[in-house]
């Protein structure tokens, strides 16, 4: 049966203006890091980026090496534009990124305009596009210049294979600085992509005052803090979850009595709330409108609707914001704490 989106698609969702550009997106943004692998049927990962374009979701978050295998993610992705959503493309605002590992050999990882600009001619093949509507360098790579690397954004920009330009997990100063040379080649910075949760509030020392002096936009990764905020670890740690994975993003030893103590509470408010914890936590990201969207994950179209779901309440009272911060310490769970001090 021919797909058709649902023509109330756009009548729940709240959007936000990226930054002071002229883009809206969806306050609540589907990224395919993972669950998008070869493991994955391609009937669920269909379900679930059509599900989610009919609830609104219009903004899709891919990279290079999403997986696994990397490039599964857009080539599944691209599969649903070939099957469904390609006749939208218009309605779709597509992000691909590269920085990290990719192929063997120096020309495969880092911030060099050799590795950016031919592992984005990849990620349009696989997904069968002209072109993106954002590319990200994926992570600062203190062994290139700055230059270089906004240099080859600029040119993708130019060459008409993405639309903007974006930084993923850059301090703050090197925001800055990155986001001074993009302006002086005439490109501004749209968007900075950052980990940040509850247990994970680096951006707000300094991060989210330089995007907002610079007038840039803020897509907030991780906000489940790799699941730890939501309802699955609250009694242990479950088979076949990603903390019992060795070599999962989510660490059993961040799984601390005190950490457990914590996400507990805050799943008592999220109740309080008439909300789960995954959807508090959600909206309590978007509680600054400095924060144009929070990147979600899902592993079935019941997890994502759930997750989307955040966006029915986003508001928070002071007593609410006052009661988490008493309870929220940074639990240290930065994966990417590394990539942005190397800077």
């Amino acid at each position: 049966m021919t797909y058709q989106p649902d023509p109330a698609r756009y009548d729940r969702m709240p959007y936000r203006r990226c930054g002071r550009s002229g883009v809206m997106l969806p306050t609540v943004t589907l990224g395919l890091w993972q669950n998008f692998g070869a493991a994955t049927p391609p009937q669920t990962v269909h379900s679930m980026i059509t599900r989610a374009f009919d609830l609104g979701v219009c903004h899709f978050d891919l990279a290079n090496n999403y997986g696994p295998p990397y490039g599964w993610a857009e080539e599944a992705f691209g599969e649903v534009l070939r099957r469904d959503l390609g006749a939208h493309r218009d309605e779709l605002f597509v992000s691909s990124k590269a920085g990290y590992d990719m192929w063997p050999g120096p020309y495969g990882i880092g911030g060099s305009r050799k590795y950016l600009l031919a592992s984005l001619d990849q990620s349009l093949r696989r997904m069968g596009l002209d072109y993106v509507d954002v590319f990200y360098s994926h992570r600062f790579d203190p062994d290139v210049p700055l230059a270089e690397t906004m240099g080859a954004l600029a040119t993708a920009v130019a060459q008409g294979k993405a639309l903007y330009a974006g930084i993923s997990s850059y301090s703050s100063a090197k925001t800055r600085e990155a986001a001074t040379i993009l302006a002086d080649l005439g490109v501004p910075l749209l968007i900075h992509q950052p980990s940040y949760s509850i247990l994970n509030r680096w951006i707000e020392d300094e991060l989210l005052d330089t995007l907002d002096d610079i007038g840039a936009g803020c897509i907030a990764f991780s906000a489940l803090a790799q699941g730890m905020l939501t309802s699955r670890y609250l009694d242990g740690v479950p088979e076949g979850s990603r903390a019992s994975q060795p070599d999962g993003s989510l660490k059993q030893d961040w799984l601390t009595d005190e950490n457990l103590r914590q996400i507990r509470a805050l799943n008592d408010l999220a109740a309080d709330r008439g909300q789960s914890l995954a959807q508090m936590a959600i909206a309590w990201t978007l509680r600054d409108q400095r924060v144009t969207s929070a990147l979600i994950g899902a592993s079935s179209v019941e997890q994502l609707e759930e997750n989307v779901a955040a966006s029915d309440r986003l508001a928070f009272t002071a007593e609410e914001l006052d009661q988490i911060d008493r309870l929220m310490t940074d639990a240290g769970i930065d994966l990417w704490q590394r990539s942005r001090e190397a800077g």
